[in-house]
């Protein structure tokens, strides 16, 4: 037997000022899409943007629908909006904001296991490293790549 351990490095901020202005920009769009959330019954809202490599921001917001499961998260929105629009185009960053009862969140949350395996799917596909940036009031978490969120991630595309 041979004892492994995992490290994730990632970087923490409290404000959005004190990110590069690319980034300010990503979690300013995601708090934008918060308002987009149709989230009648968790009154959870969640937004995402996404910065291609190309420039583009697209972003999502959650969608839920009282046939639970059948909403959808504001990571996967923005994401699978992204690819059907710009296809090719690799995806460079992800921000997610998320709001309760119309109030920003002071921590950020944290993308489900199905949004973190969906970025790992186009971060493989593209070859190149997706940034997740998860924003709250008080706290930013940057991770350069979706490994760091994702260790050991399914990927048949290798």
């Amino acid at each position: 037997m041979a004892h492994k351990e995992i490290n994730i490095k990632y970087e923490e901020y409290g404000s959005p000022d004190e990110l590069q202005e690319c980034d300010r920009e990503l979690v300013a769009a995601a708090s934008d899409a918060t308002a987009n959330s149709y989230s009648p019954y968790s009154k959870f809202q969640v937004g995402a943007a996404v910065r291609l490599g190309n420039g583009k921001i697209v972003s999502g917001a959650n969608q839920e629908n009282i046939a639970y499961p059948s909403g959808l998260c504001a990571e996967r929105t923005a994401m699978f909006y992204a690819n059907a629009s710009f296809p090719g185009v690799p995806m460079e960053a992800i921000a997610i904001v998320a709001r309760q009862d119309g109030k920003f969140c002071e921590s950020p949350a944290a993308p489900c296991g199905a949004c973190r395996q969906v970025m790992a799917e186009y971060q493989t596909l593209t070859g190149r490293n997706m940034k997740i940036i998860l924003a709250g009031s008080r706290k930013i978490l940057v991770f350069e790549k979706v490994d760091d969120l994702l260790p050991f991630i399914f990927d048949s595309l290798k």
